[in-house]
């Protein structure tokens, strides 16, 4: 589960989120839609502890931090640890293999043995269908199969719940339908799905509720057919 509560921010004078809040349940799928610009990444980012908020309260689990106290940095760091994040941009590493993109995490910050940690993203990378490209590194991959890819890194340490952002923006028609796919599997497993996009089809076809931010709130709710 992850939820926000009360989310506030201003970035030049300008308010992007005002006082937003929502949640997600452990096997549930949220989209949030709206207009380029409108701030659906800022939320996404302020939720993922990624951003400060001026304002609000984050619970994953049973951690909590408000994301602009500069006091909750070890809170905010706890769960971070039980979310998984991926961007838009992907950023993976290009100059490791996928399997080393993958097993990073869980050795320099959880600090797990390599032999352990390359079992289990083995594992992931199996999950994800590209277990035969474990040793090819990014620029080697397509579009769809980077993306894998980065979900399986940011599955890596094991998070309740995965945020992405815009995650069809380099997929064509065919490959979307894959993503759907492997997502809802991951959801039946209990993952707790929060994802922003301007793909109607994809997060109608995804999500069990779809909301629409909109001068800084969430005004719309619907669910999903």
């Amino acid at each position: 589960m992850i939820e926000a509560l009360g989310l506030t921010k201003r970035l030049g004078g300008r308010l992007l989120l005002d006082d937003v809040s929502l949640r997600v349940d452990a096997g549930e799928s949220v989209a949030v839609m709206g207009p380029s610009g409108v701030g659906k990444t800022t939320l996404l980012r302020c939720t993922a502890g990624l951003e400060r908020a001026d304002a609000g309260t984050v619970r994953v689990g049973g951690d909590a931090f408000t994301p602009g106290a500069a006091a909750d940095e070890r809170a905010v760091a706890r769960a971070r640890r039980r979310v998984g994040f991926v961007f838009q941009q992907l950023h993976l590493f290009p100059h490791l293999t996928v399997l080393e993109n993958v097993v990073e995490a869980p050795v320099h910050v959880a600090r797990r043995a390599r032999g352990e940690a390359e079992a289990q993203a083995r594992a992931l990378l199996e999950r994800v269908g590209i277990a035969a490209r474990a040793d090819a590194r990014p620029h080697e991959l397509s579009g769809g199969e980077q993306q894998r890819a980065a979900i399986a890194r940011a599955l890596a340490l094991a998070p309740e719940a995965l945020l992405m952002d815009e995650p069809t923006s380099a997929l064509d028609g065919a490959r979307v339908g894959e993503l759907v796919a492997l997502l809802r599997g991951l959801c039946a497993d209990g993952l707790a799905l929060l994802f922003v996009t301007h793909d109607e089809p994809f997060a109608h076809a995804l999500a069990r509720r779809v909301l629409t931010l909109r001068d800084g709130r969430l005004i719309d709710q619907s669910a999903a057919p």
